[in-house]
């Protein structure tokens, strides 16, 4: 992705600071300047940029639990940052970076001023060359190969030049950061998918509404009843709720594959939790073959039948293909931090 060319500032370097990234410091570091500058600021306090890191990293770490790396710090803070503060996982953004600003607990301030002495003066290693933290400071302060900002004890002071340029472009700058970040992340986390849509938490999550509507509602009007995969509990028409059996969380997507009738209590309870598929497979296999097969009868043109033949070309079903799609997904996620359900 190229960056918008300027005659007065080195966009070749601000390019290249990803390069040789082995943690995501820098990603959250820059979106926190952006940030900052789009709400108006030159001179932006540590703390500030510190804690927007931590608000914009927290949904991606605590909601779809994709893994920065074991040596990430940035997510070990997160995730001690949860507990000292008593953050809940949908806490807003808003409210993490005021919190964060504001705290006087002494851990909070520890675990923020670790990035001090990492972040802020090695992101400008295009521009200074890799030396000793407190010539990095001088050479910045003395405007040497015009850096984007002076470092001082608390605050950076963007340069004039730098700042109309990220003024100007803080929405193309914005993307750069997060097209880099999802690169870097897949690297770590092959096997999680539509990772893009997992750094940012979502303005709203989508209905499935239709899905009900058009797809269950038909396949249990025509049998009266299905019993709820989890509870046995037998569920009509208005009465149930459509839940994925893989997580929101972990999948990304509201593909009916992944979705079936629940008991609404029991929907509530599972959150992300992960089933067991030696106890709820073989319910959810019945159920979905099922459910294609009336369909299939009854609105042969239905748009949610689309949606298997990802693992059914023909929607010829088959239990082990089923179970060899779904498995992986699991490990995978349970891999990530996400827990089993505790089976009763």
């Amino acid at each position: 992705m190229n960056l918008p060319h300027d005659l007065k500032v080195s966009v070749s370097k601000l390019s290249s600071c990803f390069r040789n990234t082995s943690a995501t410091y820098k990603y959250y570091w820059l979106l926190a300047i952006i940030e900052s500058i789009e709400a108006g600021k030159d001179e932006i306090h540590k703390k500030e940029l510190f804690a927007r890191m931590i608000s914009n990293a927290w949904f991606t770490v605590n909601y779809f639990h994709v893994s920065f790396g074991k040596q990430d710090k940035l997510q070990q803070v997160i995730e001690k940052l949860k507990d000292i503060e008593a953050f809940d996982v949908d806490t807003s953004k808003q409210e993490i970076i005021k919190r964060l600003m504001t705290s006087t607990n002494k851990e909070t301030i520890k675990e923020l001023n670790h990035f001090d002495h990492n972040v802020p003066f090695k992101f400008l290693s295009p521009w200074l060359g890799a030396h000793n933290e407190k010539l990095m400071y001088q050479l910045s302060q003395e405007n040497y190969n015009y850096t984007p900002y002076s470092l001082y004890k608390d605050c950076i002071l963007m340069q004039p030049d730098w700042l109309d340029y990220f003024q100007r472009n803080a929405g193309v700058l914005k993307d750069f950061c997060y097209w880099n970040l999802a690169l870097y992340l897949q690297s770590k986390n092959p096997n999680i998918p539509d990772l893009p849509n997992k750094l940012k938490r979502p303005q709203k999550r989508g209905s499935l509404l239709k899905h009900k509507k058009d797809f269950w509602d038909l396949v249990i009007t025509e049998l009266g009843s299905v019993d709820c995969i989890y509870t046995g509990k037998k569920l009509i028409t208005g009465t149930y709720a459509v839940e994925h059996f893989v997580p929101f969380q972990y999948v990304a997507h509201d593909l009916m594959w992944n979705l079936v009738p629940a008991d609404p209590n029991f929907n509530s309870m599972k959150s992300d939790k992960l089933p067991r598929l030696d106890s709820y497979f073989d319910n959810f296999f019945d159920v979905q073959k099922e459910g294609v097969k009336i369909v299939k009868k009854m609105n042969p043109k239905n748009k949610f039948l689309e949606d298997y033949l990802s693992i059914f070309p023909t929607l010829d079903f088959s239990k082990d293909k089923y179970r060899e799609t779904i498995e992986p997904m699991l490990m995978i996620a349970s891999n990530n931090g996400f827990l089993y359900m505790e089976v009763e």
